[in-house]
Parts: structure tokens; C-alpha cells; sequence
């Protein structure tokens, strides 16, 4: 498999999977099925969206391949029929989320990488493409972001994957073999925050000392 087919792959992966957390969120809404939808579709192509058009492709990836939206509209629709035999939709959510979250920053760094950027920029890509998809559908969906959930790894998750795909290029490695270890990476982090409490220091102000 070649770099250009792994990237659509992933592509593909990482629209189904976040589609089927987007469907989970208007679920927890109680959304209708055009708002499972319209859900399903903005969080599976939003991150690669914004991708495209900072990197200045040809065409984003959902305009010259249809069937990235029609995908998402399918996850969509089944899970408007079956979200009502999950007991825990929230644990769905965030387990789908983290799946979705290393497939799509592994796409995000091979688009970048495939369009023979820097290091500093496909990082930025990895993180962007993992990333705002998800942000996109917590906000419309009036959910507290896992983006910045306090005390979880999730932006450093997706930093630390696409990183070692950057390091694992500049060793020499071949770059299936750097993208399959981004999205393990990423998997792992963030699988180890969600299961183990995994979590980097957050910033707690401290009080102004009075002045007597």
C-alpha cells in the first residue's frame, strides 16, 4: 500500500468513526434524524475540512470523494435506530472518540507529509485534523468539549502521536510504518488517560498575597 492509498484509508476510518460519535452526541440531544445528520457529517469531515483548506489542496477530501459524506450519513442513520440498546452512550462516546482521534491524526500527518511539508507543520496538521472535528461537535452539541476536559490527555495525545511519526521519518523509517505508529501512539495516550488517569499538571492560580 502506498502512502497516497493509506492516507484515503485513514481518511475514510477516521470519517466513519468520528460520524458515529457525532451520531452519539444529537442521541444525547435527542435530536431528529436530519440532526443525526447533520451531527454525523460535521464531526466526521470538520477537522479534515479545515486541514484542506489551510494546506491549499486541490479539492477537500469530501468535495472530490462524495462518499466520505455519504458514509458518515449512513453511520448516521444506524445509529438512530440502535443508540437506544447502549446503556452507557457516553462511555461509547469516548472510547469511539479516542479510536477516531488516532486514525484521524494519523491521516492528518500523511496528508501533510504527502504534500512534503515540514516537520513543525505536520504536527499541526496531525493535532488539527484529530482534533477540531470533535470540538466541532461538542460545541454544536452543547457538551462539555473532551478537547479540554481539565486532568485528561487529549491535545497532548494527539501532539505526542504525530510527533513520533516526525521522529520516526527523520530516523529513517518508512512512512507506513511512522503513521501506523502515530495512530498507536495516539490510541495509547489516550486510552491510558481515559483507563489509568493518565494526566500532565494543570496551571492552579494562586491567591494574590495581601499587602499589609
Amino acid at each position: 500500500m502506498n502512502l497516497a492509498s493509506l492516507v484515503t484509508f485513514l481518511d475514510y476510518g477516521s470519517v466513519l468513526i468520528f460520524a458515529l460519535t457525532g451520531a452519539l452526541v444529537a442521541s444525547r440531544g435527542q435530536l431528529d434524524l436530519v440532526g443525526f445528520i447533520f451531527m454525523a457529517s460535521l464531526t466526521a469531515v470538520g477537522g479534515g475540512t479545515l486541514r484542506d483548506l489551510i494546506l491549499n489542496r486541490d479539492a477537500v477530501f469530501w468535495v472530490a470523494r462524495p462518499s466520505y459524506v455519504v458514509i458518515a450519513a449512513t453511520a448516521a442513520v444506524v445509529v438512530f435506530w440502535t443508540a437506544h440498546l447502549f446503556e452507557s452512550r457516553y462511555k461509547w462516546l469516548i472510547w469511539l472518540d479516542a479510536v477516531a482521534l488516532s486514525v484521524a491524526v494519523a491521516a492528518g500527518v500523511g496528508v501533510a507529509i504527502e504534500g512534503d511539508f515540514g516537520p513543525v507543520i505536520i504536527v499541526m496538521m496531525g493535532v488539527m485534523t484529530g482534533t477540531f472535528g470533535g470540538l466541532m461537535r461538542d460545541v454544536v452539541g452543547n457538551e462539555v468539549p473532551l478537547v479540554l476536559k481539565q486532568g485528561e490527555l487529549y491535545l497532548t495525545a494527539a501532539f505526542g502521536g504525530a510527533l513520533v511519526a516526525v521522529l520516526l521519518i527523520w530516523c529513517g523509517f518508512p512512512r507506513f510504518i511512522a503513521l501506523i505508529a502515530c495512530g498507536s501512539a495516539v490510541f495509547s495516550l489516550r486510552a491510558g488517560s481515559l483507563w489509568w488517569g493518565w494526566s500532565l499538571p494543570v496551571y492552579k492560580p494562586r491567591p494574590p498575597k495581601n499587602r499589609g
